[in-house]
Order: C-alpha cells, then sequence, then structure tokens
C-alpha cells in the first residue's frame, strides 16, 4: 500500500466503528471511561434546544430523537429546558451561540470552550460536559457558531450512531446498535472548505417529472422540498438551486421560500434564472434591449419576494429558455448587472452590496462576454463551468486572485444539450471528479460549488463523494484519497462485511463507464474492434465479470441492505452490462454478418435477448418497496441521438 493510500486509510479509519465518513469521532458502542451512556434497547436521550434557538434547530433535533429509535429501537425526547430532567435520564444539549440562552451560559460559566469556534461560518463543538444544569450529573453538549452550524452537530451524531443521510432518497437501513456511547474525547469541526456546497436539481423529462406527478401531483411542493432540504442538511451542504423546467419554487407552494430559510437552505437560482425568479416566471420578450422596463420590474420583483431569506443572487441575462441571447454583448450585460446591484441596494437597504452573496455563472456563451474584456464586479463570485462533460474549462489566474467575491465551479454530473444527452443513471468516474474538483480547490475557486444532479435518484454516490469534498478537501490531497473514501461510504451504506468488494466494483464501474456514457455509444462508427485483439468481446467480458462479482456481494447482504445495494451498485451494474451487451454484440452482428458467419444469427438472438433484459431490469426497480421508485428509470438511453 502506498504511503498516500496509508495516511488516506488513516483518515476514514473510523469506519470500522463508527458509520461518519472523514471527520473525527464523538459516539462510541462501547463503554469507554469518561464517555457517556446516551442510548440502549430501552432508554434514549433527552435533546435539550432552547425555544429561543432556530427553527431548524428544532427540526434537525427531532430528527436526531427520532433516529435514535431507529438504531436502538428506543425514540429520544426533545425538551427546551434542562429543568425537571433527572439524573438518571442521558441528555444532550444543543444551541446556537448567542441564540441558545442554555449554551450562552454553560460558555459564561467556563464549561465550555468555544473560542476555536466563535465567529467561524458553520462550525461546531461537541463535548461532554460534568453538571451543565442542575440535576443532571453529565450530558453531550453540542454548540454551533451559527444555525447551520448547530444543525451539522446534530446530524453528525444521527450519522455516527449508524442513520445515512441516504435512509429515505436510497433506503439505506440503519444500523442497529445495543448502546451508544458519547466519546470523553472534545470535537472541532468546520469551517468548512468550500462556503456555498450544493446541487441543482436539472427536472428534464421524464423521469423525475413523471415521479413527482404520481407521488407529489406534479407540484414540487415544501412537502417534496423538506425531504431534498433535510438529505442536504445531512450531507452538511447548505446551498440549492431548484428544479426550473416544469416548476416555479416561489409560486408553486408559497411554503417553500420561508422552509427553506428555516431549515438552513440558502437558496439559488441556475444561470439562466436572475434574480431568484423562475425561468417559468420570465415576461416576453425576453430581451432587454427591446422590453427593457417589464424585465427590470421582473428583477425588482425577485429581490423584493426573497430579501428576507438566505439567497445567493444569479447575476446576469441569458437568452429565453438556458439558450444564447442574440441582442446580448458584454455591454448590455454589464448594464443589465449594474441594475441589478442597484436593485439589491434598495431592496435588501445596503450601501453596498459587498456583504451580498452574488454569482455570476461563466456558461456557454456567457464566457466569451468576460473573455472580450466584459468588466465584473469585485463583490460578485464568478462561478466557472466545465465543459458540460467533467472538464473545468477556466479557473482563476493570478490577476483575479484577490476578488471580493472569489470564484466557484458549476459542475455536471447530468447534461442536458448538444451534443447529446446523458441523464439515464450514474456514469461518472469519481477519481476524474476529485482531478478537477481538487484542481479548483487547489486554484481557490472556494466560493460555490455547485453540482447538475439532474433526477437526483441515480446519482447518489457522486452527489455523495462531491459534497464531502466540498465540505472538508483536507481529507482530499492525495490522488488515492478517493479509495479510502469510497471503503467508507460503502461501509456507512452496507457494512463493513462488504465494503472493500463494494469500493472495487464502483472504482471499476467508473474506469469501465468513463470510455463512453451509455447515450453517446454509437453503431456508425462502433467504439470497439471487432476485428483487432478481441476488443469489443474483452470489453463486454470485463462487464460480465464485474456483474459476478457485483452479485456476490449482493448475495451476501440482508434483505433490507439489499434494496439499497440495488439502487446504487447493482443496479447500474447490470443495467450498463445489457446496455454495453446490446451494442458491442450488434457490432460484432454487423462485422459477422459481412463474414458470413454462422455466428451471425447467434448474435442477434442475443442482441435480442438482452434488449429484453433491459425492461425486466427497469421494472425490477420500478417494483421496489411497492412501486417507491416508479419512473425514476423512464430515461430513454437506446438510440438516444438527439436531445
Amino acid at each position: 500500500m502506498s504511503l498516500h493510500l496509508l495516511l488516506a486509510a488513516a483518515i476514514f479509519c473510523c469506519i470500522t466503528r463508527i458509520f461518519a465518513i472523514g471527520q473525527p469521532a464523538s459516539i462510541g458502542f462501547a463503554d469507554t471511561q469518561g464517555g457517556l451512556k446516551l442510548a440502549d434497547t430501552s432508554s434514549a436521550p433527552t435533546i435539550v434546544i432552547d425555544s429561543k434557538d432556530w427553527k431548524g434547530v428544532t427540526r434537525a433535533g427531532n430528527d436526531l430523537a427520532n433516529d435514535f429509535g431507529l438504531v436502538t429501537g428506543t425514540k429520544g425526547k426533545t425538551a427546551t429546558s434542562t429543568s425537571n430532567l433527572s439524573n438518571t435520564t442521558s441528555v444532550i444539549i444543543a444551541g446556537t451561540l448567542g441564540k441558545s440562552p442554555i449554551i450562552d451560559s454553560l460558555v459564561s460559566a467556563g464549561k465550555l470552550d468555544v473560542s476555536k469556534i466563535k465567529g467561524k461560518w458553520e462550525s461546531f463543538t461537541s463535548a461532554v460536559v460534568a453538571s451543565p444544569a442542575q440535576g443532571i450529573s453529565s450530558a453531550l453538549v453540542l454548540a454551533g457558531s451559527d444555525k447551520r452550524g448547530t444543525i451539522y452537530a446534530l446530524y453528525d451524531v444521527s450519522e455516527q450512531i449508524g442513520v445515512s443521510p441516504w435512509y429515505w432518497f436510497a433506503d439505506v437501513p440503519p444500523k442497529s446498535h445495543n448502546a451508544i456511547y458519547a466519546l470523553p474525547d472534545t470535537k472541532m469541526q468546520g469551517p468548512p472548505s468550500i462556503k456555498y456546497r450544493g446541487i441543482f436539481l436539472n427536472d428534464e423529462q421524464p423521469a423525475l417529472t413523471n415521479w413527482m406527478k404520481e407521488k407529489y401531483n406534479g407540484v414540487y411542493n415544501s412537502a417534496f422540498h423538506a425531504r431534498v432540504f433535510e438529505l442536504l442538511l445531512r450531507l452538511r451542504a447548505n446551498y440549492f438551486w431548484p428544479a426550473m423546467w416544469a416548476s416555479k419554487f416561489y409560486v408553486d407552494d408559497a411554503k417553500n421560500g420561508p422552509l427553506a430559510d428555516e431549515m438552513g437552505i440558502v437558496m439559488g437560482t441556475s444561470h439562466t434564472e436572475p434574480m431568484a425568479r423562475a425561468d417559468k416566471e420570465k415576461v416576453k420578450p425576453w430581451d432587454w434591449t427591446t422590453n427593457q422596463a417589464n424585465l427590470k420590474t421582473y428583477m425588482r420583483d425577485g429581490v423584493m419576494r426573497a430579501k428576507d431569506w438566505d439567497v445567493v443572487w444569479t447575476m446576469g441575462m441569458r437568452g429565453d429558455g438556458d439558450t444564447a441571447s442574440p441582442t446580448l454583448d458584454a455591454k448590455t450585460l454589464t448594464d443589465v448587472i449594474t441594475y441589478q446591484q442597484s436593485i439589491l441596494r434598495s431592496g435588501l437597504g445596503v450601501s453596498n452590496t459587498s456583504s451580498v452573496p452574488q454569482m455570476w455563472c461563466v456558461y456557454k456563451e456567457v464566457g466569451g462576454y468576460y473573455q472580450a474584456g466584459m468588466q465584473v464586479p469585485d463583490d460578485i463570485t464568478i462561478l466557472w463551468s466545465d465543459d458540460n462533460s467533467g472538464n473545468i474549462q477556466r479557473l482563476p489566474i493570478p490577476r483575479e486572485a484577490l476578488r471580493v467575491g472569489n470564484a466557484g465551479v458549476y459542475y455536471h454530473f447530468d447534461y442536458v444539450g448538444d451534443p447529446r444527452n446523458y441523464k439515464w443513471i450514474n456514469t461518472i468516474q469519481l477519481s476524474k471528479t476529485w482531478q478537477q474538483m481538487h484542481l479548483a480547490h487547489q486554484k481557490n475557486a472556494t466560493q460555490i460549488w455547485i453540482v447538475n444532479v439532474g433526477d437526483l435518484k441515480p446519482l447518489e454516490l457522486p452527489i455523495s463523494h462531491f459534497l464531502d469534498m466540498a465540505y472538508d478537501m483536507s481529507g482530499f490531497m492525495a490522488p488515492d484519497s478517493t479509495d479510502a473514501w469510497l471503503q467508507a461510504w460503502a461501509a456507512r451504506e452496507f457494512g463493513q462485511q462488504v465494503a472493500q468488494g463494494t469500493a472495487e466494483v464502483m472504482a471499476t464501474y467508473g474506469k469501465l463507464i468513463v470510455r463512453r456514457k451509455y447515450e453517446l455509444l454509437n453503431m456508425s462508427p462502433f467504439l470497439y474492434s471487432t476485428a483487432n485483439y478481441d476488443e469489443a468481446e474483452r470489453v463486454l467480458h470485463e462487464w460480465e465479470d464485474l456483474q459476478v462479482k457485483t452479485q456476490a456481494l449482493y448475495d451476501k447482504l440482508d434483505a433490507g441492505t439489499q434494496t439499497a445495494f440495488f439502487e446504487m451498485v447493482l443496479h447500474p451494474v447490470i443495467a450498463g452490462r445489457v446496455v454495453q451487451q446490446v451494442y458491442i454484440n450488434a457490432g460484432r452482428n454487423k462485422a459477422h454478418a459481412a463474414q458470413k458467419r454462422m455466428s451471425t444469427n447467434e448474435l442477434a438472438n442475443d442482441v435480442k435477448a438482452a434488449y429484453a433484459q433491459d425492461s425486466v431490469i427497469q421494472k425490477r426497480y420500478h417494483g421496489l418497496l411497492n412501486g417507491k421508485w416508479n419512473h425514476m428509470m423512464d430515461q430513454v438511453h437506446f438510440g438516444y441521438t438527439y436531445w
């Protein structure tokens, strides 16, 4: 094993006894001197959160109380005061500096040291504190520097006791434990490596949209967003671009905006939706030169609607419907941004915008304006984009290094556009993502990382990887750090017994799929040689061998864990193998027909059988858990040549 890999493994070594990835441990499952028993199969902690604290903190505390029940069978309780809690009751006290009188009193009494987190962004400390209140001999205390710092502290305990962030969206079963202890060590965490970290839910037809029609009557409402926001917070993310093609976030459900703010999610909008307005709200014609008055009203109304909430404002504009504008140029776009900053000052009641989060996404044709010499205000974050295929096109150069707004990255795990889409299932090689995001971090593009995740559901693994890097890049400095991370991820989701094998499977899957995404496979010209070195056959054998290994891991698991394993590991392997088999053996069939070989018809029959298998696999996925994820595999993926 290389020195780099040993170091990376040390960072993630906690997988043998806890299930949090890459962060210091504060929870164990055996009695430790100086530790504190929190729960067993017949008792659970009371979680105390002051009523004056943020509502989002209270919400996360309720989730933690429920999570204890998922792990031990006994649900925790919540309280707003330390009064009337007996010495026999285990207690967790959580709160935010300056918002929780309980936490502030512990700090004032010298019982809790917060010097390393005070004033820091999204940071927290945890410690076992003796005699935190009358009648309580000791308690686990979680203190956050701000709202999200405290929320992350609570969900950090949830993850460590055995509840995956993906317990709902990927059906990962909680890990059962007979007893849970708080370790006697003081833990500090944060601030994150990247300030704003999140996902773009790009809701192109048909998968997510059809699922939403069945489960939520087609409305991206607050009930749906509560699920998404909880997932993001459990993954230590904080930033969200909502679905845009068939929805209007603030209009479809009036509760959406307040809910995001309450839970602690910073809202944004995509690169083509300025000033917190949805694409479907745009005035027509969408043209600054001919309809400027109406566009100004549209933008001003966006500021006034979202001004009381946590927002990163999308600046500039593009053409209508995620296209280039035929009338915009660098000078006109400068005028647009000048106006937008003026309405931010007036709408938010500030004298300048240096403290207002703003971003301008340099996507597709927009980069040409900047290259032509367009001057962007220093306090706006420049969000550099990849080429839609995972290659970041530009990063900050030395003269841009001191910009107040800094820089960030808009990345793609899913893409809709020319020359072809890729949006069916996971086609991401994690080591490629690491290489690009490590480069972005080294070049100080650290203000925003946002990734297009399409329907969200088939991309659980790359989303976790991306957001873990964004939260704490210190564990990802070596080229082989993703290998150790992948094993830790597999242990958290499926258990230690299959962790190494699962990591090997998904690393191999990444190697195979990076050669060509499913939607980019062609019959003419065919990707692999059917004449030289048995290339096509060897590639197919690689997929077949991978499926055999993956199936063997699946067979070792209990029924509950098999569901999650199928969704995130086995399904992409077997579904991917079928697509490869269809294309490869169709290519071989064509070559053998030209040679008038007897095997021509045999290969034709194989292609037909494999093609029929595709629908069987799709139905298996859609039938999971009585149709919980019905329609998530609706996306066309054979002969998909026009987006």
